[in-house]
């Protein structure tokens, strides 16, 4: 088999077989095919597509290339969540304990963040004390125990896409369906997951900006996951605005407490309920998904989902005093408020700019070198449908620089006022199984 020849396939638009993409990501893993060669046939993909069986090698090919977690020991059935991504994603700070506390067991593995805002692990970390270095048997007993435990990705895992999507990142093919689907369903298979619930985010402030390519990233990850034998759903949802108010790593978690007590914005709840609906469902936990989504509310109306987060924080070291008194979570020294100049309902807000705001605030890494300052970040006061008078904060900036003109100038460009009446966007589009 020669690498040249089956680029020539796929740039014919020929279907590889298994065993042909095997060879390419074993070789490309160990170094025997190089990157111009590589890169060529990422180009081809990007132009020519792949079929559902070409998608799912691709994917148990990556899988294979490095580490795969073996949840066996955990008892019931495994399901993890995986979003997109987004600006004021909360949903795991929520589900996680929530969806444990009706005895769903959650054993998540989650990374550190590189953008608007820190990942699940840093957002963790603004609780003192909190560690995810703990070993794969303490992760397998914790969850065993509690039904929740959050670990840090293996060094190990699925190696052939991290070179790939380095590659794909400076040769302009990043934004390909087959290759965006195998990587993400990738890393959740050799996650150890027995079913996956997918939140694929479409927006101004999502990577998928149009409905149209959002469902086909959705379709594409559910076939891929269906046809390696993991039960898969998606639910397409908006990130046209941010996710709830709070953008920035202590104030996510406070917003997830809020949540937690019934308190949280109402789009942040209403998502993590769809999302932790569909998770209680495909673990058998209940027969419908209104069942489940009744399980759920009852958790958050007695406390036990609460009650759940106090147990998984203080089981890996956090302090979780900070559930009943928010004030020993990180705080920044200046609260600024950018007010509206002119009176109107809010029409458009530009996620992603409100999100590189943040950032520019310490609230996210631009770099891997990064470092996050905990306590900052952005809470909206206005979202798009409300009414704001002239001179009525549309976001209060949390920071610990007092010159924030660069980032009061982004969230001016980000918010549009108009004199009409606004619809509020709708939050979950549809549902693909």
């Amino acid at each position: 088999m020669r690498m040249v020849d089956l680029i020539e396939k796929k740039r014919d638009g020929k279907e590889l077989t298994k065993e042909e993409i095997e060879f390419i990501i074993k070789g490309y893993t160990s170094e025997v095919i190089p990157d111009y060669q590589m890169s060529a046939f990422a180009m081809a993909v990007y132009f020519q597509n792949m079929t559902d069986d070409e998608r799912a090698a691709l994917t148990m090919a990556m899988v294979e290339s490095g580490d795969q977690i073996n949840l066996a020991e955990i008892e019931g059935i495994k399901v993890d969540k995986h979003s997109t991504g987004g600006v004021g994603d909360t949903t795991t700070l929520v589900l996680a304990p929530l969806v444990a506390s009706v005895g769903v067991p959650v054993a998540k593995m989650s990374g550190r963040g590189l953008g608007h805002t820190g990942g699940t692990i840093d957002k963790l970390e603004a609780v003192k004390g909190f560690s995810v270095e703990i070993s794969n048997q303490q992760f397998i007993d914790l969850v065993n125990k509690n039904k929740v435990a959050v670990v840090g990705q293996s060094g190990n895992l699925t190696p052939a896409d991290k070179k790939l999507y380095a590659l794909r990142d400076v040769t302009a093919t990043v934004n390909s369906i087959p290759l965006i689907a195998s990587s993400i369903m990738s890393k959740k298979i050799a996650s150890g997951a027995d079913a996956i619930v997918l939140d694929v985010k479409t927006g101004a402030g999502a990577f998928m900006k149009e409905l149209k390519q959002a469902e086909e990233l959705a379709k594409a990850m559910v076939d891929i996951g269906n046809n390696l034998g993991r039960n898969t759903i998606a639910i397409i949802s908006d990130m046209s605005q941010p996710l709830g108010f709070a953008i920035g790593n202590a104030l996510e978690v406070k917003e997830a407490i809020d949540t937690l007590k019934g308190q949280g914005p109402k789009d942040l709840l209403e998502l993590c309920l769809s999302l932790g609906s569909q998770m209680v469902l495909l673990a058998g936990r209940t027969n419908t998904i209104e069942e489940a989504r009744k399980l759920l509310e009852d958790a958050i109306a007695s406390g036990k989902g609460l009650e759940t987060l106090k147990t998984f924080l203080e089981a890996q070291g956090g302090d979780a005093s900070v559930v009943d008194d928010i004030k020993k979570l990180p705080t920044a020294q200046y609260l600024i408020d950018v007010p509206a100049k002119e009176s109107g309902y809010v029409s458009n807000i530009i996620a992603d700019q409100i999100g590189v705001a943040a950032m520019l605030l310490g609230a996210g890494r631009a770099t891997k070198k990064s470092m996050i300052d905990l306590a900052v970040g952005i809470e909206l006061r206005k979202k798009v449908g409300d009414y704001v008078e002239a001179g009525e904060a549309l976001v209060t900036l949390h920071s610990n620089q007092e010159n924030v003109d660069d980032v009061t100038g982004r969230v001016y460009a980000s918010y549009s006022i108009t004199s009409e009446k606004v619809t509020v966007p709708t939050l979950i589009y549809k549902e693909i199984r």
